[in-house]
């Protein structure tokens, strides 16, 4: 199997995808965002200066699921593995996402950013482009989540 090959089980059709990332004590931090798919792999250009990046720096652990614009899943949940991509690489995934988004981006896209800038959310304007693999059934699922000691109650 090609290691960027995306189990055929797993489909993501539509405009989102929720992209879970984990913070270090393992809270899962979910963001809808646009996606391709290429070569077996699933393409996300984001702020490289993001927590999302930030995150998958640390631990390139993730879990996708297909969405809606505001989040809500709109299937089961997959582990996936991120690796960021070496910038080289961002034109062609601009040109691919420009295929698929051709009219959001002319419509969605300044409405989402003017709303950004007036909640105080500006971009750094440096771009990262993602490459998310979805794990195979075979591998066994990450558990991101540090499991606190067992806190029974003190014999009395």
């Amino acid at each position: 199997m090609h290691p960027h090959s995306i189990v055929p089980q797993v489909r993501f059709d539509g405009k989102y995808l929720s992209l879970t990332s984990f913070k270090r004590d393992g809270t899962a931090v979910s963001t809808p965002v646009w996606f391709v798919s290429d070569g077996g792999r699933l393409l996300v250009r984001t702020d490289a200066k993001s927590y999302k990046v930030k995150r998958i720096r640390r631990n390139p652990h993730v879990r996708i699921a297909p969405c809606n614009a505001s989040g809500k899943l709109r299937g089961e949940p997959v582990d996936a593995t991120a690796a960021i991509l070496d910038p080289s690489e961002q034109t062609r995934v601009d040109r691919l996402l420009s295929r698929k988004y051709r009219i959001d981006r002319i419509l969605v896209l300044p409405i989402y950013r003017l709303v950004q800038r007036l909640k105080g959310k500006q971009t750094s304007g440096i771009v990262a482009t993602l490459a998310i693999t979805a794990a195979s059934p075979t591998t066994p699922p990450v558990s991101p989540i540090k499991t606190p000691p067992d806190r029974a109650a003190p014999l009395r």
